[in-house]
């Protein structure tokens, strides 16, 4: 007979382990929940002769454990260990950040339960006892550097929509501070391009100078830099998107710039000429 012996007091971690055992597909497996002097106890007795797959499903039980209990706390102290000079909010979005990049698909976040597993299924094949929150703190390096790996990208990831933000920001308080040169700008945007015309349909040259290099100096400059560096130039009272292809990221950098001066159009006569000169659909692209 094999036994083993996990301890801790958190009483929801002990009610998710009963269930998770309750459920464990291997017969002759006992469970009985009991209390010490320290600590609470659940004790699980395997009686067959299925060793290696007793072992197996429960360091899947106790690896999912420690996902669920413990990985957002080892995460969030390592964020206000690591990157204390974040306020509390900051420390927050990071931490959260760090959650999506984990719940993702990536093969260098999802081998951090492997790293888990391993670990865990190691301990148990020579020991008898299992005390969580020690075994959490001292002995899952490798599954840590693997948070600490994530929390890097996800604060960088933070920085840069920050930056972003800040830069949108600033674009706006410029916007205000200047009167409109021009009532009207049409955007024709296909191909992942902007061509700009005014109210009369007339190709308008795009400012190749970076009049406004100042704002846009942490952008590679391209053909869609330089539109926008004619609309900060012109800042036109309305400006009409004709969307021949999808909305990307350069579309919605102007709605956030431009705000309400911005008009999506997918179905005028504009429109329809240039997806038949481009040969797009765009209700075939939504």
């Amino acid at each position: 007979m094999k036994s083993f012996c996990i301890k801790t007091n958190n009483e929801c971690i002990l009610d998710y382990l009963l269930k998770e055992f309750e459920n464990l597909p291997l017969t002759d497996t006992y469970f009985v929940k009991s209390e010490f002097c320290h600590y609470k106890n659940v004790i699980i007795h395997h009686t067959g002769q299925e060793e290696k797959q007793f072992f197996a499903l429960l360091a899947g039980v106790l690896s999912r454990c420690v996902i669920a209990f413990y990985e957002e706390n080892i995460i969030s102290s390592l964020i206000r260990l690591n990157y204390f000079y974040f306020d509390a909010l900051e420390q927050e979005t990071i931490l959260q950040n760090t959650i999506d990049l984990l719940s993702g698909p990536e093969e260098e976040f999802i081998v951090r339960r492997e790293y888990l597993y391993i670990a865990i299924l190691s301990y148990l094949l020579e020991n008898k006892s299992f005390f969580l929150d020690g075994f959490v703190n001292f002995r899952l390096a490798k599954y840590k550097e693997v948070l600490d790996y994530s929390i890097d990208i996800a604060v960088n990831q933070f920085i840069i929509e920050r930056e972003y933000s800040e830069f949108i920001h600033l674009l706006k308080l410029y916007i205000r501070s200047k009167e409109s040169e021009i009532d009207l700008v049409h955007v024709i945007y296909a191909n992942g391009e902007a061509i700009l015309l005014d109210k009369n349909k007339n190709t308008i040259s795009t400012c190749d100078n970076a009049f406004n290099a100042k704002y846009l100096s942490d952008i590679t400059f391209s053909a869609n830099d330089y539109a926008l560096n004619t609309l900060l130039t012109l800042i036109p009272e309305k400006i009409v998107v004709h969307l021949i292809d999808l909305e990307d990221e350069f579309v919605n950098t102007l709605k956030l710039i431009f705000d309400d001066r911005i008009k999506i159009c997918t179905e005028c006569n504009l429109c329809r000429t240039y997806r038949l000169i481009t040969n797009k659909d765009v209700s075939k692209t939504h």
